[in-house]
């Protein structure tokens, strides 16, 4: 993408109230993890047992599946320090630790510190590697989005040679996951901090200050106009664009939107979901 001009996206994600509980509670194996977070109805369920209602320092094993319910939100901690947070309606669960961690529906926020083993995390036909970074991605049957709000991460499609593309700080990719990726958009990342359930209803992730650093260095290229505001708004999930004016933008930082660009819509596959209520 051509950074000369690149018009400013912004991002919220749903989210509903979470309760805080101490957040440093490591799992016993690096192929663990321990659930360090419950609001509302969360599920574990695997082949072997019933589904049952989790709880705090439950342990989370391989090919358990985590699920969130209305209203509803949960966190995970992996022993490298690894956390996954849940947003409602979400399915979750991973191979081999955070080398395989599988987004079946809703959307997680993944924050990979630095020093540790790194994650994958596939969604559909689309993944993404992650390592030193804090990301957010959203699936459901047709669309994706994917966001990286410090660090690096690259997003693929495995089994399609080529189509990969590197995700900075302050970028989104999104679209149909059964066609290309396309170039990433911009992304304001203060005003994500301000807005996401992820941050605003969870205590301070351990990358706030790389995400504030990030958010910063964004401001001042708002203020040489090498980035510029746009008034395109993605409500909710999806990904269906409509246009605005600023007061309803403004109403719309408080019920969940994303700001895209002209370039971002012109790539959207036809073939892209509707947003979700």
């Amino acid at each position: 993408m051509n950074r000369q001009l690149c018009l400013l996206v912004f991002v919220t994600i749903i989210g509903s109230l979470a309760i805080s509980f101490p957040s440093r509670l490591y799992a016993a194996s690096t192929n663990e993890a321990r659930v360090t977070r419950v609001k509302n109805h969360v599920q574990l369920a695997d082949s072997k047992n019933t589904a049952r209602r989790a709880s705090i320092n439950d342990i989370v094993q391989e090919e358990t599946i985590v699920r969130t319910g209305d209203g509803s939100r949960a966190e995970v901690t992996f022993s490298d320090e690894t956390v996954v947070r849940f947003a409602a309606n979400t399915a979750f669960d991973f191979d081999h630790g955070t080398r395989a961690l599988n987004l079946g529906e809703g959307a997680v926020l993944v924050q990979a510190p630095k020093g540790a083993n790194g994650a994958s995390i596939h969604a559909g036909s689309v993944a993404a590697a992650v390592a030193g970074t804090t990301v957010m991605i959203e699936y459901h049957p047709g669309f994706y989005k994917f966001l990286v709000l410090e660090g690096t991460a690259r997003a693929y499609r495995p089994g399609h040679l080529g189509d990969s593309v590197l995700v900075r700080p302050g970028q989104m990719v999104f679209g149909n996951p059964d066609s290309a990726l396309s170039d990433p958009v911009d992304v304001d990342i203060d005003r994500f901090m301000k807005t996401s359930r992820f941050t605003t209803d969870f205590p301070p992730l351990r990358s706030v200050k790389s995400i504030v650093a990030e958010g910063q260095k964004q401001q001042r290229e708002k203020s040489t106009k090498t980035l510029v505001d746009t008034n395109l708004v993605i409500f909710g999930g999806g990904t269906q664009v409509s246009v605005t004016d600023q007061g309803q933008t403004d109403t719309a930082d408080r019920k969940t939107a994303a700001l895209v660009t002209p370039h971002r819509v012109q790539s959207l596959s036809p073939n892209a979901a509707p947003a979700i209520p």
